[in-house]
């Protein structure tokens, strides 16, 4: 991580999901973890803006997750963007949009860009993620309808994560989706994508040119 942050302009990290592995051992270790992790992040982002998105392995624990990272599901101001952006995270944990999330997504204007964030991939055409690692079709059904018509074109990106590799699809990732971006970043924490051990991170850039905003991701090895 400390890699990672020291080079480039880093204006705001997202933590996909599976952060802390706080359901290990039955989550007798949890609140050790979360502990550890909110301080080593802390230390090494310093003033650098971070979310965490909730994934399967602290669903049961999603008390914790709210006490040391924040809501489960929310929208904020993306930095540097003059608040015409907004970064929004949602909970699926459990493999499944909770009713919170989606009513978030109903109510989105289209006064505004987002970029979104939540734990397991949707389902989309061509998607190559291990299908035991994706939504199925009736949830991402669910997402995709829940956001307004008027909204979609001003969905930038959609950030994914637990598939256990970096997956991009750039366009029309599902029917009246023809701009938004489509990424799996799920290489990261214990998981190998290499047999050399290369741990997964990514840059994202978001690009603001005028009126005109645009999002992409690329895999950064880390060893």
């Amino acid at each position: 991580m400390p890699k990672v942050v020291s080079s480039g302009n880093k204006k705001f990290i997202i933590f996909g999901g599976d952060n802390t592995q706080a359901g290990a051992n039955h989550g007798n270790n949890a609140d050790a973890y979360y502990t550890d992790f909110k301080n080593t992040v802390t230390s090494t982002l310093g003033s650098i803006p971070y979310k965490a998105s909730i994934g399967n392995w602290e669903a049961s624990t999603q008390s914790l997750f709210t006490t040391y990272l924040g809501a489960v599901a929310g929208k904020l101001n993306f930095p540097g963007t003059q608040a015409k952006v907004k970064y929004v995270w949602l909970d699926c944990a459990l493999g499944k949009f909770t009713p919170a999330s989606l009513s978030l997504l109903r109510n989105l204007d289209d006064q505004h860009y987002y970029i979104i964030d939540f734990h397991w991939p949707l389902k989309v055409s061509g998607i190559t993620v291990d299908p035991s690692h994706v939504l199925s079709a009736a949830e991402t059904s669910k997402f995709f309808a829940a956001i307004p018509t008027k909204v979609r074109d001003n969905v930038l990106a959609i950030f994914t994560h637990h598939g256990h590799k970096f997956y991009r699809k750039l366009n029309n990732i599902y029917p009246g989706y023809t701009k938004t971006k489509f990424f799996v970043c799920g290489c990261s924490g214990d998981y190998k994508c290499k047999p050399n051990g290369e741990r997964g991170y990514y840059n994202g850039t978001l690009t603001i040119n005028g009126a005109t905003f645009s999002v992409d991701a690329f895999k950064v090895s880390v060893t």
